[in-house]
């Protein structure tokens, strides 16, 4: 029998450690080691993550009682991990980060959009961006894999095969609205997510200078595009999930056949991206409602040939896709298992 990979999460209190530690007790290939939180140490798991209950008698230790493991996953508030990651590589050979903290690969990115200098920049040449879809070969070969943000992981996947194939055109832009809910915001409460603050919003809370952008604009320009980007993202009231409407325009004479080619010739093979696009139902475009729980991201598009606007849709549960789920698909590539192992969940309908 081969012996599994123990993996431990720093950090694990919060809404997206807890998602990674639901998938990884159920991973054939890992066992999982520790499991940090400084607040909660000492407690049982499922003190904090009720879901859990007879599923594990893991309980919460300090980080200073971290032992040697094969993969270590960070899931701590976002500046946190940059200021200790040369401890972290002598707990694990291997890391996957789920902050912000190696995401951006120029220092000067921190500065713009984080408001602060990166505090180790470089370890950002070392980390590969974790999203498969964009990455998977690099993520592949490599020991350390960053985190992604939800927003720019919607908008990127609704988008990519448009820029892949060279249909945008560029000197109009992309201007994204990002429909979310409220666990983006983390565990810790505050006055906008106080309940009576929070139920029933649909609360604009930034229009402008949303920190994915940056995540966004790094990828497009990999395909050599010097598109803009502009997201605006407002605040609804789902406790999961984010729905992307992005608005861009394609070169005169792009057709709908060319943007069918696009996104099936991009996404043909992936498992976790479907193409959703009907002519009649109820789910003719993606909804984040029917994803949570799960890894998938469901894209669509419609295109207005009077104009060449295309609007282009992705839904997807932004603890999974948008977090712990392409955490994990990434720790099985880095280790060279089937990718979809451990993240084969559809989600319910109804829910």
């Amino acid at each position: 029998m081969t012996e599994k990979t123990s993996v431990s999460i720093l950090g694990a209190s919060g809404y997206a450690g807890g998602e990674l530690l639901r998938l990884l007790l159920d991973h054939p290939n890992v066992t999982v080691q520790q499991v940090t939180s400084e607040r909660n140490a000492g407690s049982f798991v499922h003190f904090t993550h009720p879901n859990l209950r007879g599923r594990t008698k893991l309980q919460f230790v300090s980080a200073a009682d971290l032992e040697l493991c094969d993969v270590l996953v960070t899931g701590l508030p976002h500046g946190s991990a940059m200021q200790r990651i040369d401890d972290f590589v002598a707990l694990a050979p291997r890391i996957v980060d789920m902050s912000a903290d190696f995401r951006l690969r120029d220092a000067e990115d921190y500065v713009t959009w984080y408001s602060k200098p990166h505090e180790n920049p470089t370890w950002l040449e070392k980390f590969v961006y974790g999203l498969p879809e964009l990455h998977r070969d690099e993520i592949r070969t490599t020991s350390y894999v960053s985190g992604v943000g939800c927003n720019a992981t919607a908008t990127n996947l609704a988008i990519w095969p448009l820029f892949v194939e060279g249909l945008v055109d560029d000197s109009r832009g992309v201007i994204c609205e990002l429909k979310v809910g409220s666990s983006e915001g983390g565990n810790k409460s505050g006055d906008s997510t106080h309940h009576p603050e929070r139920s029933g919003v649909m609360r604009s809370f930034a229009p402008t200078g949303h920190r994915h952008t940056a995540e966004v604009l790094q990828a497009i320009r990999r395909t050599g595009s010097t598109a803009e980007v502009h997201l605006s993202a407002t605040a609804v009231d789902n406790v999961r999930g984010v729905l992307a409407t992005a608005h861009l325009f394609v070169k005169p004479g792009v057709t709908e056949k060319d943007l069918w080619r696009a996104y099936r010739r991009t996404y043909k093979d992936e498992p976790f991206v479907r193409i959703v696009k009907e002519k009649t139902g109820i789910y003719r475009y993606p909804e984040p409602k029917i994803l949570s729980g799960s890894n998938y991201a469901d894209v669509g598009f419609e295109l207005d040939e009077k104009t060449g606007r295309v609007v282009a849709i992705s839904a997807i549960d932004n603890l999974m896709k948008g977090a712990a789920g392409s955490a994990l698909q990434c720790l099985n590539l880095m280790m060279g298992w089937d990718e979809t192992m451990g993240l084969g969940f559809p989600g319910l309908h109804p829910i």
